[in-house]
């Protein structure tokens, strides 16, 4: 059993991350040309630490699903990157930053970790500007900003609708750099289907051609993920069809721990489910609610043109019911706001399953052309999807699956419970606590590969330079293949009648009816069954097509499904053990009177860190105990 040691320096805590790299231990340049790194994923997380970590002049292995870099999930990301530059002279700092990241968490992230995190924000755009990414200007030429949900100032940088894209796109170019120079090898179409532990420590991963279906064997000194979260666990979300946590899920099983399984965070602005035949949702900006206002009817059922209700008859829940915020509320706030209201009956759409995000007000006061300036691709994106204009009619919009806080534990270093084996980005769990505010991944996926992981991996290999090169021949990559050859085979053996992508549709209702946006004891229970009973008809009845060495879609789906099932469970534990309410981890028998999440500080002020016993197929609940020394614990109000 391995006992958590965060490694958080001693100190006042706006001097922590200075005394860290002033303390750690480096590797000459000499040296680093003898050290292999493997980078998982070349998102904005894995592709900056692949990129910064080639110009350091290690040797990296990046791997990637898709068949290019650029089509990972980050070029999704629509409406910003936080950073504490205070261009608008609106009191904002890097504290202040801080200060809402762990509000906006509830109170459920670790200190050092976030306060970091917006310390590097400014690297992060200071970078990004200087490699190419095409930020919005104001008229005297200066970055622009504007705000997003749970905060009061205006700190997000933006380039229209497409922030994620033109920030990969910058990242892309400087990852090509160091391929070109022969820093980095890239490995498309690369499936990471185990890790491989040797003396305790990760030396290498086990995958799979996507193309010929080929298994490869490949070492390296450390491994980092960078594979993003487990949000498609609901089948419909707002994340790319093929996001997955199953690299995540084979390190898990090999000893890193997983943290806070349990928190999801649903967005509020999701255009809503179509039909029967979606395999993903779309996500409309948080920064929308700049300038969109989201209304419902006050009578209940009221089917009318939504521009034909008078104002008095419409019922702006959000600034009516926090004030001080308003349509700005964090997302998970926004999301139970309008489930609450849906549920009552005061849904619009012919499911009643949505509300307005109505921009009529922001086009009458600034011009349309100035709403264009700041969102045109957005709504031309939900224009093309819907067949209606935002610019005529209010957008309808319904919270959905999004971004996963929970994941691989690690520590102040991010390296995970296996030593030499990292995780950055999504894929761990270590700076938004139990919600994350808008804009906050773009800086945290950046600011961990770009500005951190390459000093804290620096302090583990420097304990590495007399390791040689580690070979694939040895009897842990074998065993791995091994294991990894028995699980294909016996999904395609099993010659059903049933293809994954049913069961993963049944499994995302299940865990959306009794483990989404609310959760109760009695519904996590009876989840905790479906979903057994569940895997025990996949096991029974999968049908996968097609061959194993070939090129087989249906058998990678299976595979990620297979995985699917396993975390779904671990979710439902976590959630069952954790009876309090705090971000968007709901239970529904721990609320105030008005309905506001009701944290349990006595009892759960601490990051649940669960270890998976192989032997008995369990897992065991480890606990790091939170403490804040910089911030006054308080119950979260956006009144």
């Amino acid at each position: 059993m391995t006992k958590l040691n965060s490694k958080i320096p001693s100190g006042p805590l706006a001097e922590k991350w200075t005394k860290y790299k002033d303390t750690a231990n480096l590797v000459n340049p000499a040296n680093k040309k003898k050290l292999d790194v493997i980078v998982v994923g070349t998102g904005l997380a894995g592709a900056s630490a692949a990129s910064s970590l080639g110009e350091l002049g290690y040797q990296v292995k990046n791997f990637c699903y898709q068949d290019s870099s650029r089509r990972a999930h980050s070029v999704a990301a629509q409406g910003g990157i936080n950073a504490a530059k205070n261009y608008r002279n609106d009191g904002d700092s890097i504290y202040h930053l801080f200060y809402d990241m762990i509000k906006g968490g509830d109170y459920r992230a670790r200190e050092a970790n976030v306060y970091r995190a917006a310390q590097v924000s400014n690297d992060v755009i200071d970078h990004f500007t200087a490699i190419g990414v095409p930020f919005a200007r104001d008229y005297g030429g200066n970055l622009d900003n504007r705000s997003f949900g749970g905060v009061q100032v205006s700190r997000t940088f933006y380039a229209k609708g497409l922030t994620g894209q033109q920030c990969l796109l910058g990242t892309y170019s400087s990852l090509n750099r160091q391929i070109n120079k022969g820093m980095v090898t890239m490995y498309p179409r690369q499936e990471m289907l185990d890790l491989v532990v040797i003396d305790g420590k990760a030396r290498g991963i086990i995958t799979r051609n996507l193309i010929t279906g080929e298994i490869e064997r490949h070492s390296a000194h450390a491994v980092v993920l960078a594979t993003g979260g487990y949000g498609t666990i609901y089948y419909l979300s707002t994340l790319a069809v093929n996001s997955n946590p199953s690299a995540a899920w084979k390190a898990h099983k090999k000893g890193a721990y997983f943290a806070n399984p349990s928190f999801v965070q649903i967005h509020p602005t999701s255009i809503p489910q179509l039909n029967d035949f979606q395999a993903k949702l779309t996500l409309m900006s948080e920064s929308l609610r700049n300038d969109g206002r989201i209304w419902v009817p006050k009578a209940k059922g009221d089917k009318r043109h939504a521009n034909t209700i008078p104002n008095e008859e419409r019922d702006y829940f959000l600034e009516r019911r926090y004030p001080a915020f308003g349509n700005l509320v964090p997302r998970d706030v926004a999301s139970r706001a309008a489930k609450e209201r849906c549920d009552a009956g005061y849904g619009v759409s012919d499911t009643g399953l949505a509300v307005n995000l109505d921009f009529r007000d922001a086009i009458q006061k600034q011009g349309k052309k100035a709403i264009e300036s700041k969102y045109g691709n957005l709504f031309e994106m939900y224009e093309t999807i819907t067949g209606t204009s935002p610019y005529d009619e209010p957008m309808r919009i319904y919270p959905a699956g999004h971004y996963t806080m929970g994941g691989l534990w690690v520590d102040y270093e991010l390296m995970t419970t296996v030593p030499g084996l990292y995780a950055i980005g999504e894929s761990n769990f270590s700076d938004h606590g139990a919600n994350r505010l808008g804009a906050s991944s773009l800086m945290q996926t950046s600011g961990d590969g770009y500005f951190i992981l390459p000093y804290t991996i620096a302090n583990y290999l420097s304990d590495e330079i007399r390791t040689p090169r580690i070979s694939t021949d040895l009897k842990e990559f074998e065993e791995a293949e091994k294991e990894v050859m028995n699980q294909l085979e016996k999904l395609i053996s099993i010659k059903g009648t049933k293809s994954a992508t049913s069961f993963h549709r049944k499994l995302g209702k299940i865990m959306w009816d009794y483990c989404g946006m609310s959760r109760n004891e009695e519904g996590l229970n009876k989840a905790r069954v479906m979903v057994k009973k569940l895997k025990e008809d996949f096991y029974k009845d999968l049908m996968v097509p097609g061959g194993l060495n070939e090129l087989n879609q249906e058998l990678e789906k299976a595979g990620r499904v297979a995985d699917y099932f396993d975390v779904a469970d671990l979710m439902i534990t976590d959630a069952l053990n954790r009876t309090e309410s705090c971000g968007a981890h709901f239970r529904e028998e721990s609320q105030t009177e008005e309905g506001e999440a009701k944290r349990n500080d006595a009892d759960f002020m601490y990051v649940a860190a669960w270890e998976y016993n192989s032997s008995k197929q369990i897992h065991q609940l480890h606990k790091e105990d939170l403490k804040y020394e910089e911030v006054e614990v308080k119950v979260r109000s956006y009144k």
